[in-house]
């Protein structure tokens, strides 16, 4: 909390309390919509606008529409969270099924091409299958789930245009040499939260990436790299890495793009003894969520699974059990929470409580 090498934003202040300290960050103003900025959907190819709901799209999506549809360029986006990276990457997917589109009938060759989408996660991945699977059944293209919990058959793999997957299962499919038969139709490959390059699982990426390019480099068969990121410092790094063009297929945006404000509180409890440092975090995560009860919805987010749901909903039931009436009754009436209450943990197995926590609030 004295870091002196740290800048804050502007309208940012501290408060120092009794065991802990406060710094409030202030939502940053968002930048007005000049006009002309925002590309309407009509000005899509007539075919491709189907895909879309919207009237528009939004100013981030209107200044990667150029390079999107239209350029085979490889792209890198940093943007904040809901600022429709999803709509960037239908771009991308779009422009690869305009190079296989017969303009006399207007029929895609979909046995010519295959397009990846690596999601970071299993429940990530079935929620982008059917949001792809309603976007783009109107074209014929047909979108497979490949996880370590779906699998699927050569057959299967050979119908599908879209496969979206999880980093390991790719890395699995890719490190084959027996069979390329459906790797050699790959055409583009979309990367969501490419950030992880920087997480334990970053290996698993970072081998995706470099057999692909190896894969280009060997065979002269070209591969458009996409990459998705809401949180991502070394930007240029990393668009080096996947080979992207800074003055072309580079973006970043930062807070201002947000569609939704974020303000942020930063919370250090100073508290040496550990008994009442524990105290001094359990209250502390009592009044902010009392200060958002009944405003805004609240989550509240532990560092162990370990640790008892009961013991993280009775702290604020034993504080002030007049204001949960309901949740007390109900904890009482369950049978789990009953007997986690009567488990003690073992001393060995217990892990330090993290007093550093983050508290975000959006702005509406």
């Amino acid at each position: 909390m004295s870091n002196e090498k740290c800048k804050l934003p502007d309208g940012s202040f501290k408060r120092a309390k009794k065991g802990y300290e406060e710094i409030h960050v202030p939502a940053p103003k968002q930048k007005p919509v000049a006009d002309g900025e925002s590309v309407p959907i009509s000005d899509l190819p007539a075919w491709a606008q189907e895909a879309f709901t919207v009237q528009k799209l939004n100013r981030v999506q209107s200044k990667l529409y150029p390079i999107a549809i239209g350029t085979d360029e490889p792209i890198l986006l940093c943007v904040p969270t809901g600022a429709g990276k999803t709509n960037v990457a239908v771009l991308t997917i779009l422009n690869e099924l305009s190079k296989h589109r017969n303009e006399e009938t207007g029929e895609f060759d979909l046995d010519a091409f295959k397009c990846i989408y690596i999601a970071p996660m299993k429940a990530l991945v079935q929620e982008m299958v059917g949001n792809f699977t309603a976007r783009l059944k109107v074209f014929g293209v047909k979108v497979g789930e490949l996880t370590g919990d779906s699998q699927m058959t050569k057959q299967q793999i050979a119908e599908t245009q879209l496969i979206v997957t999880t980093p390991e299962k790719w890395d699995v499919i890719t490190r084959k040499q027996t069979d390329t038969s459906y790797t050699n139709l790959v055409r583009l490959i979309i990367i969501d939260a490419i950030h992880l390059l920087h997480d334990e699982r970053g290996p698993v990426l970072e081998s995706i990436v470099s057999r692909t390019i190896r894969r280009m480099e060997q065979t002269s068969e070209y591969v458009r790299l996409v990459g998705l990121s809401a949180t991502l410092p070394n930007y240029q790094d990393v668009a080096t890495f996947l080979r992207v063009d800074e003055k072309k297929g580079l973006f970043y945006f930062d807070a201002s793009y947000r569609p939704c404000g974020l303000q942020q509180q930063f919370i250090g409890v100073t508290e040496k003894k550990a008994i009442k440092r524990y105290q001094i975090t359990n209250e502390v995560c009592y009044e902010k969520v009392l200060d958002q009860a009944g405003k805004n919805q609240t989550l509240v987010s532990v560092h162990s699974r370990t640790i008892p749901i009961c013991r993280v909903l009775g702290l604020t039931i034993s504080l002030k059990p007049r204001f949960f009436p309901q949740l007390k009754r109900n904890l009482q009436e369950r049978p789990l929470l009953q007997q986690r209450r009567k488990v003690s943990t073992p001393a060995r197995n217990r892990k330090p409580v993290q007093t550093f926590f983050k508290l975000t609030k959006y702005a509406v």
